[in-house]
C-alpha cells in the first residue's frame, strides 16, 4: 500500500475490521470495473507473466475461472515444507491437470486464481450466504466459488506455466489444522457438486469418488490395523505392504514425470 498509494492505477479498500476473506473479496469485486478479477493471497508472490497467461486462457468466453501452478516459497525451510511443495506439485500437475483436460478443475486454488467478473457478480449472493453447521462459512471459499462457476455452466482451467509461490505451514500443528479445514471443504462442496457431475465428463465423477472414498478407505484400513494390533498383538503386514506398494508406485511415477528423484521421498507424506 505504501508503495502504490499514489499510483492512479490502484484503488485501496480498507475495511473497518477483519470480516474474513470471503467478505473482503466481495467488497473489492463490487467496486471493481474490469472484465477479469485476479485473486492473490497476502502470503503469495506471483511471477511477472501470471496475469497475461491467465488472461490469455480467459479469452475463451466459456471459461469462468483459471488457476496457476502453486509452489512453496519457503520450500527449503523444513522437511515438512519440502513435502508440502511436492504435495502442491502433485495436486497441480496430476489432479488439476487431469481435471482441466476434461474442462472442469474442481477447485481453483485461492492463492492465485482469475475469475470472469460478470460470472462472479451473478454468483455473489450464493457465495456470500453459504453456511456450515448453521453459521456463515469462513473456509473453503475457493472450492465453493469454483463449484458455483461450474454450476453456472462455465469451464474452469489450469495454466501450469503461471507460477505462484505461497508460504506453506512449517510446523505439524499448523499443517494439520489447515488440512482439517481443507478436508471439511472437500467433503462439504463435493455434496454441492453432485448435481453438476452428470453434466461433466465421466472422469470427473470417478475423480470425485476417488478423492472422497479413497481417504475414507485409508482411514478405515488404519483403524482396522490398530484394532488388530490391540486385540491380537499382531501387525497387519498384508495391509501395510499394499499401502506401501501403492505409495511407492505413485511416488515413482511422480519422480519420472517431474524428472526429480526428490519425489521418491514423498512416501513420507503417507505417514503424515
Amino acid at each position: 500500500r505504501a508503495a502504490y498509494a499514489d499510483d492512479e492505477r490502484f484503488n485501496f479498500t480498507i475495511l473497518p475490521k477483519n470480516v474474513g476473506k470471503r467478505k473482503a473479496q466481495i467488497a473489492a469485486i463490487t467496486q471493481s470495473s474490469g472484465d477479469l478479477i485476479l485473486n492473490v493471497d497476502s502470503d503469495t508472490t506471483i511471477a511477472p507473466d501470471v496475469v497475461s497467461k491467465l488472461a490469455h486462457k480467459m479469452r475463451d468466453p466459456a471459461v469462468g475461472a483459471a488457476m496457476g501452478q502453486m509452489k512453496a516459497s519457503n520450500q527449503a525451510d523444513t522437511w515438512l515444507t519440502r513435502l508440502i511443495d511436492m504435495e502442491y506439485w502433485l495436486a497441480c500437475n496430476e489432479e488439476r491437470a487431469a481435471q482441466a483436460r476434461f474442462g472442469a478443475v474442481m477447485c481453483c486454488c485461492g492463492p492465485c486464481a482469475m475469475y470472469r467478473r460478470s460470472a462472479m457478480l451473478s454468483l455473489l449472493d450464493q457465495y456470500e450466504t453459504q453456511l456450515y453447521r448453521g453459521k456463515p462459512s469462513d473456509f473453503g471459499e475457493d472450492r465453493h466459488l469454483t463449484i458455483l462457476m461450474l454450476s453456472a455452466g462455465f469451464r474452469t482451467e489450469y495454466v501450469p506455466s503461471a507460477i505462484a509461490a505461497t508460504v506453506v505451514p512449517d510446523t505439524m500443528g499448523v499443517y494439520l489444522r489447515q488440512q482439517l479445514r481443507w478436508a471439511r471443504s472437500t467433503f462439504r462442496d463435493t455434496l454441492l457438486a453432485l448435481p453438476v457431475l452428470p453434466g461433466l465428463d465421466r472422469y470427473l465423477t470417478l475423480d470425485a469418488i476417488g478423492q472422497n472414498v479413497g481417504l475414507l478407505l485409508l482411514a478405515l484400513s488404519v483403524l482396522t490395523g490398530i484394532g488388530q494390533f490391540a486385540l491380537t498383538a499382531t501387525l497387519p503386514w498384508w495391509t501395510i505392504l499394499v499401502i506401501g506398494s501403492m505409495t511407492l508406485v505413485r511416488c515413482s511415477v511422480a519422480a519420472y514425470r517431474a524428472r526429480e528423484l526428490r519425489f521418491l521421498g514423498f512416501a513420507l507424506h503417507t505417514l503424515v
